[in-house]
């Protein structure tokens, strides 16, 4: 497979590790957007959203129940937010789900 988010997921390739258990990985974005910028993964290779089903669902609940742990570990304490997109038109870049987890400053909606 050439996916490379899986290859960092098997270490492959290099990347700032800022989480890790058996299920996922987290890292810092190469091109920050935010003093506070870091991907969450599966380490399973699942597409995007589109291809999330009741026998693989589990593991967004579970990137679910680490994203705080690693914000607060990063110190970001006022509040994060946490971006999928789905598919081309949804702007999604690597065909590999994927959240980006972005803090340490304000937001604006709908972009900002």
């Amino acid at each position: 497979m050439d996916c490379i988010f899986c290859k960092i997921a098997n270490k492959e390739i290099p990347s700032q590790i800022v989480y890790e258990d058996e299920k996922v990985i987290a890292f810092k974005d190469l091109e920050p957007q935010a003093p506070v910028h870091f991907l969450v993964i599966p380490k399973e290779h699942i597409k995007s959203a589109d291809e999330v089903t009741l026998e693989n669902c589990d593991i967004i609940g579970h990137i679910f129940s680490v994203i705080p742990k690693i914000a607060k570990e990063l110190g970001v304490t006022n509040g994060y937010r946490i971006v999928n997109n789905c598919g081309e038109d949804g702007g999604q870049t690597v065909s590999h789900i994927h959240f980006h987890v972005l803090g340490g400053r304000s937001f604006a909606w709908p972009a900002g």
